[in-house]
């Protein structure tokens, strides 16, 4: 498994190029956790882009890496993808929506949901709203997310 340092570089290699090409993108999941200080680590790095965006960046991203299998799984994401780049697993997310009770939840990234921007080896990385991922783990029914960031962020 890639150490910490690894998937940054990774992290900020892929920075550079949705950069350049002006792409609506954010890290979201546990890396943003972890960029929010609420975990130690994180396994694979995932990237919300906007569906407007997602075919640039899944482009981009078969240009640095190799695409994997994967599955829907209970979402109605319009598109998801896996890549390995350098051994660091990427799930680009493009028109994120989630299933829950019939319904579906559009959670699709726009340039109001990037909380902050933080630099990863000389690179911009803009980071989503961790109280919009507290009601995307509550609704993928993910309990032990939604106790970390109201633990961590909250203070409950």
């Amino acid at each position: 498994m890639a150490t910490i340092d690894e998937k940054l570089s990774v992290l900020s290699e892929m920075a550079k190029e949705f950069n350049k090409e002006n792409l609506l993108w954010a890290v979201g999941a546990s890396l943003m956790l972890y960029f929010k200080g609420c975990v130690d680590d994180f396994n694979d790095i995932d990237i919300m882009v906007s569906n407007d965006d997602a075919e640039k960046m899944e482009t981009i991203l078969n240009h640095m890496g190799k695409a994997l299998p994967y599955e829907k799984g209970n979402y109605e994401t319009k598109c998801f993808r896996k890549f390995i780049i350098n051994g660091v697993e990427i799930d680009m997310i493009g028109g994120f929506a989630i299933v829950k009770d019939g319904v579906v939840y559009d959670c699709d990234l726009n340039k109001l949901q990037i909380a902050e921007y933080i630099e990863v080896n000389g690179e911009k990385i803009p980071v989503h709203s961790v109280t919009l991922w507290r009601k995307y783990y509550e609704l993928m029914g993910r309990t032990n997310k939604v106790e970390i960031i109201d633990r961590k962020i909250y203070g409950r």
